[in-house]
């Protein structure tokens, strides 16, 4: 079996329950034509670079798929019928990868970056910045 990795847009408006249900209903799918989905990764809403259907912003998905081709062309299919789905990409691998994609390492480090930010002292900058002001009202 071949072995891929699926990325699919959803509407800005539908709930994140609709697109588990979406990634629910694609496992069907992939698993009736022989195939099977391994990880499943959710990033969450996110700005388009340019609008789609009237929809600014959407929500990635992740699949990481192995399965016979005629199953991923049955997936797709039925992606294009539906409105919900904005756009969707897959792309044949040599192998998955184990660890979260790049796109979960980022969230990661920017949720640490956050948490750090509230202990870091101000800026250089914004130290001299204040220091002509006081100097100046002097």
């Amino acid at each position: 079996m071949a072995l891929y990795e699926h990325v699919f847009l959803a509407r800005q408006d539908v709930t994140a329950q609709q697109v588990e249900e979406f990634v629910d209903q694609y496992k069907g799918v992939i698993s009736a034509g022989g195939g099977e989905i391994g990880k499943v990764e959710y990033w969450g809403v996110k700005s388009l670079a340019f609008r789609i259907s009237k929809n600014r912003k959407a929500h990635y998905t992740l699949l990481n798929i192995s399965a016979p081709p005629a199953a991923v062309a049955e997936m797709e299919r039925q992606m294009k019928i539906n409105e919900d789905i904005l756009r969707f990409m897959t792309i044949r691998v040599d192998e998955h990868e184990t660890e979260p994609s790049a796109m979960m390492q980022r969230r990661d480090r920017d949720e640490r970056d956050r948490s750090e930010r509230g202990d870091r002292p101000p800026r250089r900058d914004d130290r001299e910045t204040t220091e002509a002001v006081v100097e100046e009202e002097v």
